[in-house]
């Protein structure tokens, strides 16, 4: 009998919320904290805090570097 099989994420993606995993992918998408906010239903403050929040879990300093980091990782 064999072990099921386990997904191990890279650290930097397990640091990282499922919101704020969806917010990443939509700032990928090239859409704006105001676009964000309607899609998931969040506030702009909500969705702006959330993307500052990527920013600084990952290191990053702009919104390029998310997308970057998001075909990456995420889309594979």
């Amino acid at each position: 009998m064999t072990a099921p099989s386990r997904i191990v994420l890279p650290t930097r993606l397990a640091t990282l919320s499922p919101r704020e995993r969806e917010v990443a992918a939509r700032v990928a998408a090239g859409k704006s904290n105001r676009e964000i906010a309607t899609t998931l239903v969040l506030s702009e403050r909500t969705a702006q805090n959330h993307v500052q929040h990527i920013l600084t879990k990952l290191g990053f300093a702009n919104r390029s570097q998310i997308a970057a980091w998001v075909s990456r990782n995420l889309h594979r």
